[in-house]
């Protein structure tokens, strides 16, 4: 254990007035961490086949007020994120994640479109990232830090548009924990885990809600997948 966690945890333990726990214990938590025990998980999202579930996320999503488009490919999101900056008389200027499968699409069909890549910084409105996860219960968005994925992307913009694959759409936040467990067993833990439903809010004034108070005012999903989008049957 590093010697700054190790003080930390010791400051605890002086304050509730205790030691280290005692083996039997100390045996009790660490096959409690390592079983994953699962919380209840609605059925309404744990019952649901793929195509089910894809609508559930997107009808929480929605009612959260955050806005999705459904895609066939990644090859059409720079289209799709140039009409949308149109249809919301947005700049054509986005700051974008790093990360690779941003960086394979065809940006190159969108000529007018100034991309910069990196973190978000004071002036930027609009930022585009990928998603980790997503989750159908609560249409939730799972965003992981790294160095292709700033975090300052997810809050600093005004406008935040995440690119989503249907496959990662998974029924309940456990499901998205066991994501993240594989992908930390050959990449290592991310530094921080964020949770999304729909843009930025508060109502500690007057019980008003206010958009954009901590965070982005608008939230814009892009969901693809390689089948009939998730709102038809």
């Amino acid at each position: 254990m590093s010697e700054p966690r190790e003080e930390i945890l010791g400051a605890i333990r002086r304050a509730f007035k205790r030691g280290a726990l005692a083996a039997e214990a100390a045996g009790e938590l660490s096959r409690r961490l390592a079983a994953h025990p699962r919380n209840p998980v609605p059925q309404r999202a744990a019952a649901l086949e793929e195509e089910d579930r894809l609508r559930l996320f997107v009808a929480m999503a929605e009612e959260a007020d955050a806005r999705v488009s459904q895609l066939d490919s990644l090859d059409a999101v720079p289209a799709a994120v140039a009409e949308y900056l149109a249809r919301e008389n947005l700049p054509a200027e986005i700051v974008m994640a790093p990360d690779p499968m941003l960086e394979a699409l065809p940006w190159k069909r969108e000529p007018l479109l100034a991309i910069r890549r990196g973190r978000a910084e004071a002036g930027d409105a609009v930022s585009l990232t990928p998603a980790f996860a997503a989750i159908a219960e609560t249409g939730t968005l799972m965003l992981i830090s790294g160095a292709e994925t700033p975090t300052s992307l997810n809050f600093l913009p005004d406008t935040h548009i995440v690119v989503v694959a249907a496959r990662q759409v998974v029924a309940s936040y456990e499901e998205g924990f066991d994501l993240l467990r594989a992908a930390a067993a050959e990449k290592g833990w991310p530094r921080t885990v964020n949770f999304v439903t729909g843009p930025s809010r508060t109502a500690d004034i007057e019980q008003t809600i206010e958009l954009g108070a901590h965070g982005p005012r608008r939230l814009h999903i892009i969901l693809v997948g390689e089948r009939e989008p998730a709102g038809k049957k």
